[in-house]
């Protein structure tokens, strides 16, 4: 039995829900977003209106599954475009910076090359200073793809620790080979 799937999704104040079908689309203040769900899950407006209830056809394995799946998918839906997604990097490193130019992120981490990742469509990026990046949008899975891309591109160092890193992310480092003796 999926608990999460069993939940109903509450309808934000400002946010549009509509259902055809198999689609689910939601609009608000931040943006629009859609899915197509799986054929082995429906969804349904509650008999209120001011919830989305998730229900599967079947009781078998890939159907509980998908169940609590699209049910996280539309919550994260509506969250997002109710208030957004947020991932912070910072990046650590003498002579490490960051940049953007237009819909372009430049990255400067220690390689012969600078690196440059073209922002996707729908999704705010900004440089607050050479070493912070903060990646903005309404779509969850789109901004933590985006923000580990980036942080791929110099992943941190476990001897001081350089690097792309999270904003918080604690990175444990490794004595060296001077502690060995």
């Amino acid at each position: 039995m999926s608990r999460i799937g069993l939940k109903p999704i509450p309808v934000i104040d400002g946010v549009k829900v509509s259902i055809d079908g198999q689609n689910v689309s939601v609009e608000g203040p931040q943006g629009k977003l859609e899915i197509v769900m799986r054929p082995e899950v429906s969804a349904a407006f509650s008999e209120s209106g001011s919830e989305v209830l998730v229900s599967r056809k079947g009781d078998d394995r890939a159907s509980k599954s998908y169940h609590g799946l699209t049910r996280s998918l539309i919550n994260n839906m509506i969250q997002g475009v109710k208030t957004g997604y947020e991932k912070r990097l910072e990046v650590v490193g003498v002579g490490y910076v960051v940049s953007l130019k237009g819909d372009e992120l430049t990255l400067r981490v220690g390689y012969a090359n600078e690196i440059k990742k073209k922002v996707p469509a729908g999704l705010k990026v900004e440089c607050p200073t050479q070493t912070q990046v903060v990646v903005k949008g309404c779509d969850k899975q789109l901004v933590g793809q985006f923000a580990a891309e980036v942080r791929a591109s110099r992943k941190p160092e476990p001897y001081k620790g350089k690097g792309v890193r999270y904003q918080g992310e604690q990175v444990k480092l490794k004595p060296g080979k001077a502690a060995s003796k």
